[in-house]
């Protein structure tokens, strides 16, 4: 992580409250109390309220101040942690879900990327979300990811990326079963998911000539069609049209292979055919510093690779590592998007 101090200033990142049941407040409680000299400013959308009596609960000394608008939380962010009020239908409890309090969690979704589309805010970062307790408040996409690209406007295409210091990857197909990805799997999926990462990788990570390392489907990529036609068919391909756009494109790799050290140097992002391919080497090599990013949007939107972990819910247990990696990637891309536009 990159000190504060040597960075230029920018907005500060809108922090959504994610479900309120969960570890989601505690860990922004835990971030700005061990991190915030080396954290760009964050507002956190919550009840300022129920936060006092959150860090109470879980012993961390964080002052909280209620701010009227985001303008407001770099002046405060230095002795409190600022809050942007929102409201919620019934009083959340830690570890204990409630339907009730779906409409204000999706409403706090909806007012982080209106801010930041208003050019109020640098970012989003969202915390996690029980989909489960959404689906009964009216939410009718399958995850954070499809709800953000649904706000940013239409032709919006997301792509997954999980980031880590170690590591940049990003699935094509993400959550289906292992036995439908070669037939839901495309030369195109690939080709479009792979041009919005090296665009992305230009833009937001400072990558002038993003490298692309492809994986091959099958064990050995296929081995010419012996084990598996697709890596030939499909991913080969694929391949060859990057390189044709002018996108340092090279594969499909043996994806056993991909990940050691040495070959982690050859490129800028692992573009990998299905979910666990892709999770599986970052969760290894760095489980709490794991970022969930969604390229592909007009705005920045980070978030910690983990979900609610409603039975760590207010024991004071839960980890802020991958709430503080996801802050600052948002400050780190915000500053790269800034001087790439210029």
């Amino acid at each position: 992580m990159t000190t504060k101090s040597s960075l230029p200033d920018i907005l500060p990142l809108a922090v959504t409250p994610g479900e309120p049941a969960g570890t989601g407040a505690e860990i922004t409680l835990k971030a700005w109390s061990s991190a915030r000299n080396l954290l760009s400013p964050f507002f956190l959308l919550d009840d300022p309220e129920r936060l006092e009596r959150l860090a109470r609960l879980i012993g961390a000394d964080v002052p909280v101040r209620a701010i009227d608008k985001p303008e407001d939380a770099a002046g405060v962010f230095e002795r409190a942690l600022p809050v942007l009020p929102i409201a919620f239908s019934t009083p959340p409890v830690p570890g204990k879900l409630d339907p009730a309090n779906g409409g204000a969690v999706i409403a706090g979704i909806e007012r982080a990327v209106q801010l930041t589309s208003e050019g109020r805010s640098a970012g989003v970062v969202t915390n996690p979300i029980q989909k489960s307790v959404l689906y009964e408040a009216g939410f009718k996409y399958p995850g954070h990811t499809e709800f953000l690209a649904a706000l940013a406007g239409p032709d919006i295409t997301p792509v997954m990326m999980l980031a880590a210091p170690a590591v940049r990857v990003v699935p094509v197909t993400i959550h289906i079963p292992l036995k439908q990805v070669p037939e839901t799997l495309t030369t195109e999926m690939i080709v479009t998911k792979s041009r919005i990462t090296a665009e992305a990788l230009k833009r937001d990570f400072g990558c002038r000539s993003p490298r692309l390392a492809i994986a091959g489907l099958n064990p050995h990529a296929g081995e010419d069609g012996t084990i598996g036609t697709e890596d030939r068919d499909i991913v080969a391909p694929a391949v060859e049209a990057l390189k044709a756009e002018g996108i340092a494109a090279f594969g499909p790799l043996s994806a056993d292979t991909m990940f050691h050290a040495e070959a982690r140097e050859s490129y800028d992002a692992a573009i990998c055919m299905y979910h666990d391919q892709a999770l599986i080497p970052i969760k290894t090599l760095d489980f709490w510093g794991g970022v969930n990013v969604t390229l592909g949007l007009p705005f920045i939107r980070t978030s910690p690779d983990h979900g609610t972990a409603l039975q760590l819910a207010g024991t004071g247990r839960a980890h802020a590592d991958s709430m503080i990696a996801a802050l600052a990637m948002a400050g780190d891309m915000a500053r790269a998007r800034e001087m790439y536009n210029d």
